[in-house]
């Protein structure tokens, strides 16, 4: 018995150090995406109002994922009074042969899956909502302006024309320093 007991101990460790070493070895390359990493500042304005916010995004689970964490203050208007937007959303890579992609939340109760196109000059990254019936369709664009500079764009398409797009929030945001 504790033969057998050793055996499968012996067995599972070495498995365990084939896995971990494949694993590191397979590393995701975050190079196109990597200008979005730090901390994040800005302020914008569209549907909700006038606001200010931030984001960072930083690389997790071993440098498997890239997580942001976003927050909106919106001041109160006479139509309404002030609140709060937090988001999280989650990038991952499945393989070298597919594209980036992501899942986001946030304090509202929205549950968005995205796939990630970069431009070919690298200059701009385009989060697309999958086009789903019945269901509005998302796209957020970050534009590239500078070393420490990005614009943001949040456009939504009404449910049933998943490309008639709307812009929905902009802003000009910067790298804290």
């Amino acid at each position: 018995m504790k033969t057998t007991v050793r055996a499968v101990f012996l067995v599972s460790v070495l498995f365990a150090i084939g896995n971990s070493s494949s694993a590191q070895s397979s590393a995701v390359d975050w190079g196109p995406l990597s200008f979005l990493l730090g901390d994040w500042v800005g302020e914008g304005s569209g549907q909700p109002g006038q606001g200010s916010g931030g984001s960072s995004f930083s690389l997790d689970l071993q440098k498997r994922v890239m997580v942001r964490k976003n927050w909106a203050r919106y001041p109160a208007t006479k139509d309404r009074p002030a609140f709060l937007h937090e988001d999280l959303m989650i990038t991952y890579h499945d393989s070298e042969k597919e594209p980036f992609k992501a899942i986001y939340f946030d304090s509202e109760g929205h549950v968005v899956h995205y796939v990630i196109q970069v431009s070919a000059s690298e200059n701009s990254i385009r989060f697309l909502s999958e086009a789903s019936p019945g269901s509005p369709r998302y796209r957020l664009t970050y534009f590239k302006t500078g070393p420490n500079r990005m614009n943001l764009k949040f456009e939504i398409a009404p449910p049933g024309k998943p490309d008639s797009f709307s812009t929905y929030i902009t802003a000009e945001i910067r790298r804290k320093e």
